[in-house]
């Protein structure tokens, strides 16, 4: 079924989605409304994001695509009306007539690609353009829902133009043969009741970007400009009634800028005892550090106390990991190559790691470090192997130009579904 309580156990079943046409139809117009910093190319994205798929393939990871769970999803009528009934806004007769007799695929299509407005005449934003909007971020699936142990966390997102992705995770975990029976640990809509905290914005918003699975015992929460207090506080309170749960949840204040927008951009855990680094927001010392508070989920209170730092936090649970910096040793490269998800490394056992090529100083640093470097080409097409059940640490580096335009990185764009245990 699900089954996921590392960051870095051997990837056995991961789920992922391919930048469809959704990104062909981008314009400069909605960029800002649907997240982007630039339109893409979306036949090079797809070359790319099929590259990386081969790899993991190759590497023995049953690839499970998200468009084919809806699609599957989509074929039961209890599972159309529900999710249809959810969806907000407004649509004229005649696309209602054409939802109403879609079939799965057609649905599915037009619940990701969007349906063109006839009336569209001059204008230029979304809601000008389209009846139905594309979404472009589903390619990221780290962030709809989140795998604990054998459940699902699912998630709020902080803009509506990512709702859609949300409601379909739902759709697919609800009704899916494979996946309606996964226990659902927590819901943010269903445990918000609309109270407010004085001077907090009382949405809760919850992106798994920020969701970090460090252990059986600790989970990591970003509070960023997309994951809300609220949200947080929350997630507490069901971790804590979860039975066998983790013990303790650390709480990461980062920076609300737009290059720290989940915790997975500055941090992920590569090795079981090192993990990739911004410096400035996780190593402390600067400006930028992020706060960090730990709350112990066997407490009534749930209340968060202060700590020093991120890897001090873990250190005190027993997880003592080397930082790795992003970019290396050299400040400026460390800014340019968080930007290009350089700290957004995906595990695919212990010491195996995804990254893209264009950041050149990580892997640099990284082949300091003990790890091989590799290039995911030439793996996908047999002229290099990796075993991963003998191999040391490695690097497989994924060709970017086009897909890290869209602002995340091998973590963002994988979630997993079963690891094994470490």
């Amino acid at each position: 079924m699900v089954n996921v309580t590392s960051e870095i156990g051997r990837l056995k079943r991961a789920l992922v989605h391919e930048p469809g046409l959704e990104v062909d139809r981008m314009v400069p117009a909605t960029m800002d409304e649907q997240l982007f910093d630039d339109v893409l190319y979306g036949d090079r994205a797809r070359q790319e994001h099929a590259l990386f798929r081969r790899v993991l393939q190759v590497l023995g990871v049953d690839v499970v695509m998200a468009k084919d769970l809806l699609t599957a999803t989509l074929e039961i009528d209890e599972a159309r009306h529900w999710l249809l009934s959810l969806l907000p806004g407004e649509v004229s007769g005649a696309l209602r007539e054409r939802i109403q007799e879609a079939g799965g695929d057609e649905l599915a299509q037009m619940l990701s690609i969007g349906v063109r407005n006839p009336n569209s005449g001059s204008g230029v934003e979304v809601q000008d353009l389209f009846e139905v909007s594309p979404i472009p971020n589903w390619c990221f699936q780290r962030d709809p829902q989140i795998i604990l142990g054998d459940g699902v966390i699912f998630c709020a997102m902080d803009s509506p133009a990512r709702n859609r992705e949300a409601l379909l995770a739902r759709a697919i975990f609800k009704f899916h043969p494979d996946l309606a029976s996964v226990p659902v640990i927590h819901d943010p809509l269903d445990t918000f009741h609309g109270h407010h905290l004085l001077g907090e914005d009382p949405r809760p918003r919850l992106e798994g970007g920020d969701v970090c699975v460090v252990s059986p015992d600790v989970v990591a929460v970003g509070h960023s400009a997309r994951t809300s207090k609220p949200a947080i506080q929350a997630l507490a309170q069901s971790l804590a009634a979860k039975e066998g749960g983790p013990r303790w949840l650390v709480v990461v204040e980062l920076p609300k800028r737009r290059a720290y927008m989940h915790l997975d951009t500055v941090f992920t855990v590569v090795d079981h005892d090192a993990a990739l680094v911004y410096p400035p927001v996780i190593l402390g010392g600067g400006a930028e550090q992020a706060r960090v508070y730990e709350i112990d989920l066997s407490t009534r209170e749930l209340q968060p106390s202060p700590t020093d730092t991120l890897l001090g936090a873990f250190r005190k649970r027993g997880i003592d990991l080397e930082p790795i910096a992003c970019g290396g040793e050299d400040p400026l490269q460390q800014q340019r190559e968080q930007w290009t998800d350089g700290a957004n490394a995906l595990s695919a056992a212990p010491g195996v790691i995804f990254l893209y090529e264009r950041n050149v100083g990580t892997t640099e640093e990284l082949a300091r470090r003990g790890f091989e470097i590799l290039n995911g080409e030439d793996l996908a097409m047999g002229r290099a192997e990796l075993k991963l059940e003998e191999s040391p640490r490695a690097c497989i580096r994924v060709p970017s130009t086009e897909i890290s335009r869209a602002r995340g990185g091998p973590h963002c764009l994988v979630h997993p579904l079963i690891r094994d245990a470490i």
